[in-house]
């Protein structure tokens, strides 16, 4: 009897081990290879190509996005301000997650969209978003599908914003997206590498 209780005991503890694991999500171990990641992450390359499909967002344009915006951490948020200089105070907004949405735009996401059960922590709903998102970009501002650096702009300061080009009074914004394109072009030609490989069914990768 005791031994029994023993098994199932273990049994419970490493179950409850898994479910922890489950839930707690870190960035692939190379971020700066997507080929390595979407090897490590296959729900994550599944996620970025049904996203393109859905809203012609290139895969390495929405990737891009998303290392900007968290470096791949399920649970960004934007760090405190300092009161007096030293002591953690209100966060700045209410950003978060993969994509660092504020809460008002991911609400719009999930009605537009109609996502209702889309989580801000979900690596596929984050993607889904930056896809939205940068289609209203394309739809409202002309901007190219393949301009990760506009995508960027108008991603941070909101399609209005960028029609009104306000972030041309915020240069280091400029820099960063130009960080985005550089980051958006690596991604592309690794991708071109690796997509046929990526897009075999497992029976195929393990023979062939």
């Amino acid at each position: 009897m005791l031994v029994y209780e023993s098994i199932v005991n273990r049994s419970l503890v490493l179950l409850a081990t898994l479910v922890v694991a489950s839930c707690t999500s870190t960035p692939p171990q190379n971020t700066t290879n997507i080929c390595s990641m979407f090897e490590e992450r296959r729900s994550w390359y599944k996620a970025a190509v049904k996203t393109e499909k859905r809203w012609d967002t290139p895969v390495h344009v929405s990737m891009a996005i998303i290392q900007q915006e968290s470096s791949f951490q399920s649970r960004a948020k934007p760090e405190r301000t300092r009161l007096l200089g030293f002591i953690p105070w209100r966060r700045p907004s209410s950003a978060y997650g993969y994509a660092q949405v504020l809460d008002g735009t991911w609400t719009e996401y999930k009605e537009d969209a109609g996502n209702w059960g889309a989580k801000r922590t979900n690596f596929a709903d984050a993607m889904d978003f930056v896809g939205w998102y940068t289609n209203n970009s394309t739809r409202v501002n002309g901007i190219a599908r393949n301009d990760a650096y506009n995508h960027y702009l108008a991603y941070h300061e909101g399609n209005g914003g960028f029609a009104r080009r306000s972030y041309n009074n915020n240069p280091q914004l400029i820099d960063i997206s130009r960080r985005v394109q550089a980051n958006a072009n690596l991604y592309q030609r690794q991708f071109a590498q690796c997509e046929k490989q990526l897009g075999r069914n497992w029976f195929m990768r393990l023979f062939f």
